[in-house]
């Protein structure tokens, strides 16, 4: 299928869109969920506004960056001021749970279904919105683990202890819900205890987070048992009625969910390809007739899903 074709932009009826939506779930065989950042943006875990300046008013002020992203790519003088920064992003985007319910909404809708989740998300919704960590597949890694940063050997390291450990270091407290709470008159610290900086345990060297930003990136045991069980799952099911569910997939990595997604519909005439985004709901030509596009708000689409 070529991709030179014209994008197709659905101008039907939203209401129309969720009634073959409805329809098209209910008589899959199976359902494949392709979930990218602007789901979690969706679900609330926003990097910029209301939810940055919460947590990071004080880099914001001394550094003069608008979003969590810019921070993450700021040049620290010190370890400990980089791992204050980082052990708050993580923490904030791992460790609590987002503010609305739009994981917890999608598995009602799929948890009866034979169902498996591709994602490129790093901030684990998926698992403690309820769904079976064997039908998962974090390609990008996880913000929950850590690496060596060589890196020396293929292994992966919890990081909840040390990251609360991080976060209490700086002045914060804990709430009952997991948030991170600060008292009126406290003020934060901006680094963390110098034996707070996590190392490897093999080499020395600094640990990283398991993200995907180059050729660093740790496919640990787990990262390869979970990549079988995705490739088992669409081997096994190419020629059902399958729904392939993209949700908030845009174009920074379309070679991973999207193109493999729009070209396994157009390979079996009983798929569905479906793409719920906000401003980038759009399919090929070719594969127009099977497909359900829907410009919106995933979180109110789901919503509405499920009336």
């Amino acid at each position: 299928m070529s991709l030179k074709n014209r994008i197709y932009k659905s101008t039907e009826k939203f209401l129309a869109q969720i009634e073959r939506l409805k329809s098209a779930l209910e008589t899959a065989d199976s359902v494949v969920v392709g979930a990218g950042a602007g789901l979690s943006t969706s679900a609330g875990f926003t990097y910029s506004g209301e939810r940055f300046e919460k947590y990071f008013s004080d880099f914001a002020k001394k550094y003069q960056f608008e979003d969590m992203y810019s921070g993450g790519f700021y040049p620290y003088q010190t370890p400990e001021e980089y791992w204050a920064y980082w052990s708050r992003n993580i923490y904030i985007n791992r460790y609590i749970n987002a503010p609305k319910s739009t994981y917890e909404n999608i598995f009602t809708l799929v948890k009866d279904k034979d169902y498996f989740v591709l994602t490129t998300n790093v901030d684990h919704c998926f698992q403690k919105a309820g769904f079976d960590k064997k039908r998962l597949f974090y390609t990008q890694g996880d913000y929950g683990l850590f690496q060596c940063s060589e890196p020396c050997h293929n292994d992966t390291y919890d990081n909840e202890t040390v990251i609360r450990e991080m976060v209490l270091a700086q002045g914060f407290a804990i709430g009952n819900d997991g948030e991170l709470m600060l008292s009126a008159d406290s003020k934060l610290k901006m680094s963390v205890p110098t034996e707070l900086i996590p190392k490897c345990p093999k080499c020395g060297k600094p640990m990283s987070m398991n993200l995907r930003a180059d050729d660093t990136f740790v496919q640990d045991s787990g990262w390869d048992k979970a990549a079988e069980r995705y490739e088992n799952f669409i081997r096994t099911h190419k020629k059902q009625r399958i729904v392939f569910l993209e949700l908030g997939v845009g174009f920074n990595t379309p070679g991973i969910i999207k193109y493999p997604f729009w070209q396994m519909t157009a390979e079996n005439h009983d798929a569905t390809f479906v793409c719920l985004n906000y401003g980038q709901a759009g399919v090929p030509s070719e594969i127009k007739a099977q497909s359900i596009c829907i410009n919106g708000d995933i979180h109110e689409i789901i919503e509405e899903l499920m009336k």
